[in-house]
């Protein structure tokens, strides 16, 4: 089950976190990323849940990945080991998708993991993404998902991974009768990075 009072005061906190630290105004926000000063305040009181469309919007205008949101800020006394009953959970309001961290929260690591099971029919479009610098690979683990970025199509199976950068538009799309589960893995691509600067 989704733990969402404890995913929605996490994403509150956080959000506002980084909108402050980037010296960033509710209207400065909001004009960056096409979601209205409302729906940002009511995030960040914890009182909207969402959809991933819109934390994808707002992480994008903060500079960072989707992931991110979620997770927990690095800590030295941070555990490198997270149990499976202790991983936070995220359900999207509009698809149904299920996002399940999976990486030990706050624990300094290169790569962040979090588990996906998308409804049958289910399609998530990301519009936006943090630029160039962010690297993320899909490995499918039951049923199919339809994976567009940027002008490529992918039909993926249990078994395929796909590689992928976060810096041009993505969709996501179940086309068959029963859930997909997929694993998604996020780390810094320096390399990617430098050639977008030179």
């Amino acid at each position: 089950m989704d733990d969402a009072p404890d995913i929605h005061a996490h994403l509150a906190r956080h959000l506002r976190s980084l909108r402050r630290g980037r010296g960033l105004s509710l209207d400065a926000l909001a004009t960056r990323t096409g979601v209205s000063r409302s729906m940002i305040s009511l995030i960040e009181r914890g009182e909207a849940s969402p959809t991933a469309v819109v934390l994808n919007r707002l992480a994008a205008g903060l500079g960072v990945s989707l992931a991110s949101l979620f997770a927990e800020e690095d800590t030295p006394q941070a555990s490198p080991l997270v149990r499976r009953a202790a991983q936070r959970t995220w359900r999207d309001p509009d698809s149904g998708y299920l996002r399940r961290t999976l990486s030990p929260p706050g624990y300094p690591s290169p790569i962040e993991l979090a588990e996906v099971t998308l409804p049958p029919g289910a399609r998530v479009a990301y519009d936006s993404g943090p630029g160039a610098g962010i690297g993320q690979q899909v490995w499918i683990l039951e049923g199919e998902v339809d994976v567009a970025t940027g002008e490529d199509r992918h039909r993926l199976a249990a078994g395929d991974c796909l590689c992928m950068h976060l810096d041009r538009a993505n969709v996501f799309h179940n086309p068959a009768d029963r859930p997909a589960r997929y694993l998604v893995a996020l780390a810094a691509d320096p390399g990617r990075a430098r050639a977008r600067e030179t």
